[in-house]
């Protein structure tokens, strides 16, 4: 079995497949899986397992239900499909009261790795780490002779999505599933609630042959841009290879970031529900944790993770929240988790609704000088000893900046912020600037690049 302890990350299990694990560990795994949640239930695992286009997906997949079978699961085969569709069905089904996708979300082409849900929670930090326990010490629960059954999950996904947008206007909208998971529903569920959409690259090829599958880097939606131009189209929706993050672009072929998108829909939602609280991680801006607040909403700041939103939703009852990555979470009429394909639909609801061009929403937010999402590679190692530095470097308040250390460091400025974190998927180090003018924005960035940049 190959096993490298980087592949245990903060809210999934993710690396290089054959060099980081091997299909001996998913087999490993799906006991360690079994056994956890048996405990948690004191019953048998009914496992809903769901795969990516990856190349090395299915044989992940195989080797995940080989393991649950060996200790008495009930697995449910659900095929190629979204995480979103993966998370689905642990809300929809009774029988089934745990889930494993197997994905590599926005990674390159060799990564792939494992989401996983224990009732309706994806489970996160110390549970990641007890699995690993688990495996290391083989404490498996007795084996037992399990099942396998396939589910077709897809009529009820739509159907379920199809009545709530059923009075949805025929909006002329462009698709870019990426090659990734979405393109096996996409065209389905949009035309379910009547719309028409324009389509790229929706055949799901592991090896992303048209660009990288994270739409919310600007130079993977090259394509997006143009068909959305071409087609006069009142937005373009870019998807990641899960299907779990969404890029937008808007009707002037321009990208939103994240955290712009989290205050058009923050906004609209703090309007129409009860609980005013909206959660972004400490990636977003500034400006959209004061733009929520002056209309209506009550904004909170959070550590970066899907699996950390989600549970910080639940605690604070929230009914919308989001991270400047993508990851994009309705409670107030969903089930509270991350699906791209349901934030299009309902980003175009906004637009029906206000009768405003994305673009005209977009401009109401103030503007101010920043970067984005800087992610520099680096090392596992690297990755926290530079954020170990920054933070040493800026040990605690002052009158010139505020710190705060939820997630990495962030730092305050009177004219602006800093942010640098690792990333829990990826040998990253993250980064990102913003600040009242060019000037005041090179003079933070320079303050924490000058502690940076020798140390790559």
């Amino acid at each position: 079995m190959i096993l490298n302890n980087v592949i245990f990350r903060e809210y999934d299990i993710r690396g290089i497949v054959d060099k980081d694990y091997d299909s001996d560990f998913a087999f490993h795994l799906g006991k360690a899986f079994a056994t956890k949640v048996k405990n948690k239930f004191s019953t048998a695992p009914h496992v809903a397992i769901g795969y990516d286009a990856r190349h090395s997906s299915p044989e992940l997949a195989d080797a995940l239900t080989r393991g649950i079978q060996a200790l008495g699961g009930h697995v449910y085969h659900i095929g190629l499909v979204t995480s979103p569709m993966n998370y689905f069905t642990t809300f929809f089904y009774d029988q089934i009261n745990s889930a494993i996708m197997v994905t590599g979300s926005h990674n390159p082409p060799e990564y792939n790795g494992f989401k996983m849900s224990i009732g309706n929670s994806t489970i996160h930090g110390k549970d990641i780490i007890d699995l690993k326990n688990i495996i290391t010490a083989q404490s498996y629960t007795n084996e037992d002779e399990g099942s396998v059954q396939e589910l077709n999950i897809f009529d009820d996904y739509v159907n379920r999505y199809k009545e709530e947008f059923k009075n949805l206007k025929d909006t002329p909208i462009v698709l870019d599933c990426g090659n990734g998971a979405a393109g096996c529903v996409a065209k389905r569920l949009y035309e379910a609630v009547g719309l028409n959409p324009v389509i790229l690259f929706e055949k799901p090829d592991g090896d992303f042959p048209n660009h990288h599958p994270d739409p919310t880097v600007e130079e993977n939606l090259v394509d997006l841009k143009k068909a959305v131009l071409e087609n006069n189209a009142a937005i373009g929706i870019g998807f990641d290879g899960d299907a779990d993050r969404i890029g937008v672009v808007d009707d002037k072929g321009n990208m939103i970031y994240g955290d712009d998108l989290i205050a058009i829909i923050g906004a609209h939602v703090a309007q129409k529900t009860e609980n005013k609280k909206i959660i972004g991680d400490v990636k977003c801006s500034d400006r959209m944790y004061n733009y929520l607040n002056e209309n209506g909403a009550e904004a909170i700041m959070w550590k970066t993770g899907h699996s950390l939103i989600k549970e910080k939703i639940k605690s604070e009852k929230s009914p919308f929240g989001g991270e400047m990555s993508g990851h994009i979470f309705f409670a107030d009429r969903n089930y509270g988790y991350d699906d791209a394909l349901y934030a299009g639909l309902r980003v175009i609801e906004i637009l029906n609704e206000t009768g405003l061009s994305l673009s005209d929403i977009i401009a109401k937010i103030p503007k101010g000088y920043n970067t984005p999402e800087l992610r520099i590679d680096t090392t596992e190692e690297k990755k926290h000893s530079i954020v170990a530095a920054i933070k040493e470097k800026f040990r605690e308040n002052t009158d010139e900046y505020h710190v705060n250390l939820i997630d990495g460091i962030r730092l305050s400025f009177k004219n602006g912020w800093a942010l640098a974190r690792a990333s829990n998927t990826q040998p990253v180090l993250v980064l990102r600037f913003e600040a009242d003018s060019e000037e005041n924005l090179a003079h933070i960035r320079k303050q924490v690049e000058d502690i940076v940049n020798p140390m790559l």
